[in-house]
């Protein structure tokens, strides 16, 4: 049944509309089962599947409670903050969407609470520790590629454009000429994330992020612990680690040191297609967020 809602004559249009848009929302969302829809859609409007969004959801549920008269389920708020991420944009996404009907003002709250439990929950299941026998199918992955012995991972960074924020722009503003948050990643051979630090602006140098990085102690212990097979590689904005493997600076063409640069970067490759592969499953990382957050 449709709602009727009664307002004085003194109410302006814009707050009857405000009013009536509010109240479709709500409708739509206690009308739509989303997992009515084909499997299709759904991985097209979430990124992910059925199955892998009810995994997802029995782990942050119980992060998610319900606030005001106009509570959203744990549901709700998973799946507008799912479909924000892939649209890259509130109005092109959750606040013009059937699937998910939720203003912009209540989704800046739901996102950044959605966000947090996914981290807690989430964000744990992200790991640099490997098994024997992943370190041993990463070392032969990795040297057949490279001739490099007892790599393990890659690691590079990317800038995710920001909106210019309120306070301390400088810092916020990356070489490249925007506003931005240096993300840095590591992963394996099989393109699984291992580690990501997502914390530091734009103008710190990759250098800086990873020398920063809880990840930085980890490789320097196991290397001083004598695991000497268990290196990352990386480009040459880096620093300088016995267990860090960079390209050749001024490799002269044709030489010794070309042949290793050129193999090297065919091995690295596998971290900018991890990139690439993100960054087209969730669009929001491929320009800036319309939803300015905190």
């Amino acid at each position: 049944m449709n709602a009727l809602i009664f307002l004085s004559s003194d109410d302006s249009e814009e707050e009857v509309n405000a009013v009536n848009l509010a109240v479709h929302r709500r409708t739509l969302r206690s009308n739509l089962d989303l997992f009515e829809i084909s499997d299709v859609a759904f991985v097209s409007n979430f990124r992910v599947s059925k199955a892998l969004f009810t995994a997802i959801h029995s782990k942050i549920a119980s992060c998610l409670a319900r606030k005001h008269m106009r509570g959203f389920s744990s549901q709700d708020k998973l799946a507008a903050t799912l479909k924000f991420l892939a649209q890259r944009s509130y109005q092109q996404g959750v606040g013009n969407d059937f699937t998910v009907a939720i203003g912009q003002s209540m989704f800046s709250d739901i996102f950044h609470e959605t966000l947090c439990a996914l981290e807690k929950e989430i964000g744990i299941e992200v790991t640099v520790e490997m098994t024997q026998g992943e370190k041993a199918a990463a070392r032969r992955y990795f040297y057949e590629k490279s001739g490099i012995p007892g790599v393990v991972m890659c690691v590079d960074g990317t800038h995710i454009r920001i909106t210019a924020p309120k306070d301390n722009k400088e810092s916020f503003y990356n070489r490249k000429g925007f506003y931005s948050m240096n993300a840095m990643m590591l992963c394996d051979r099989r393109k699984l994330i291992r580690f990501v630090n997502a914390k530091f602006h734009g103008s710190h140098h990759d250098s800086y992020v990873y020398s920063n990085s809880p990840v930085a102690n980890y490789f320097e212990e196991k290397w001083r612990n004598g695991e000497r097979q268990f290196k990352l590689l990386a480009d040459s904005a880096y620093p300088s680690k016995p267990w860090i493997i960079k390209p050749h600076r001024n490799a002269n063409q044709n030489s010794p040191e070309a042949e290793f640069n050129e193999k090297h970067a065919k091995a690295r490759s596998i971290i900018e297609r991890t990139f690439g592969m993100l960054k087209n499953k969730f669009q929001c990382l491929c320009t800036t967020c319309a939803l300015c957050t905190d």
